[in-house]
């Protein structure tokens, strides 16, 4: 699996965001319409106290991604309330067509004292098309158990032969390396399965092997079929000095399965490192495989975790 970089379809500063700041497009996840990509993103706006929050919007764009349609006029969802999993805001959002409905797989964040935030997975539905959506509820349809303790987010859903599927993350530990500055995380991917896409089992812990050390982080699994296999894009770094060091900086991976169970990484990479002047030379995170008739393709963030919007790249 080799991708050939396109180029950079979307920038935040181009538009006017359903938010006071016009920066940050994070998370890209397609989802296919009549005619139409629909592109769902998070942006970011300063809170009362100067503190980020996050906020879903979307981009609609043709199947060539030659030219954007439209851009949401507001945020999808407003933050939850006071107290709730995902007060502080949503990101990213991952969305799965069942039966005339839309459903919205939400990751809620909340901030804390002792560490920065914790996170849960929720659910929202639109009946809409994805114009606007109701939350399933206040809380988080997967959120922290005995064994994932923490930061339980990323839920990406595949639903395969009736079954719904979902690849997440969870948090494992946190690192508190320097005195007086905040800990790290470290966080693995998980699966879990459900008959209604409401209610979920979880699988056990870990599907991929470590490659970076027991301090691996490892985020935002998103998984095709394609061709007879199982395919699935992600992205990892090291667990500290990632936001400076563009060797310890999110670079994304990829793995195979045949049986959605037993996963493979592979020493490829996805698509090749960019200049290191380019908009996605320092980083490259967030993937989102997806398949528009027989061709499959890949979208993903650059450098500053999306600050500056994403790219598109196509199997060669």
């Amino acid at each position: 699996m080799r991708f050939h970089r396109l180029r950079k379809i979307f920038d935040p500063r181009d538009h006017q965001l359903p938010t006071k700041l016009g920066e940050y497009a994070q998370s890209p996840q397609s989802i296919d319409m009549d005619g139409f990509i629909r592109i769902f993103f998070s942006t970011r706006e300063r809170d009362g106290v100067g503190m980020f929050t996050s906020h879903p919007a979307y981009v609609d764009m043709d199947r060539d991604f030659q030219k954007i349609l439209r851009v949401s006029s507001r945020p999808l969802l407003s933050s939850g309330d006071l107290g709730c999993f995902d007060e502080h805001g949503v990101f990213p959002i991952s969305p799965v067509h069942v039966g005339d409905s839309l459903y919205a797989y939400t990751t809620g964040w909340t901030r804390r004292r002792s560490v920065p935030t914790d996170s849960g997975i929720g659910l929202a539905i639109s009946e809409d098309g994805g114009e606007s959506f109701s939350r399933f509820g206040q809380g988080p349809i997967l959120g922290a158990s005995l064994q994932e303790p923490f930061l339980v987010s990323d839920g990406f859903v595949l639903i395969h032969d009736g079954v719904f599927h979902m690849w997440y993350i969870y948090g494992q530990r946190w690192l508190r390396t320097t005195a007086g500055t905040a800990p790290e995380r470290v966080y693995k991917i998980a699966h879990a399965s459900s008959s209604d896409g409401k209610v979920w089992k979880r699988s056990g812990l870990g599907v991929l092997e470590n490659w970076l050390g027991e301090d691996e982080c490892q985020a935002l699994p998103t998984v095709v079929n394609f061709r007879g296999q199982f395919h699935m894009a992600f992205c990892y770094r090291y667990a500290t000095d990632f936001r400076n060091s563009a060797e310890r900086a999110y670079r994304l991976g990829y793995a195979i399965s045949d049986d959605l169970v037993t996963w493979k990484r592979s020493e490829l990479e996805l698509i090749g490192q960019s200049e290191p002047s380019g908009w996605d030379g320092q980083m490259q995170c967030y993937p989102n495989l997806f398949l528009l008739g027989d061709q499959l393709y890949l979208l993903y963030n650059g450098n500053e975790f999306g600050r500056y919007g994403f790219g598109v790249a196509r199997l060669s």
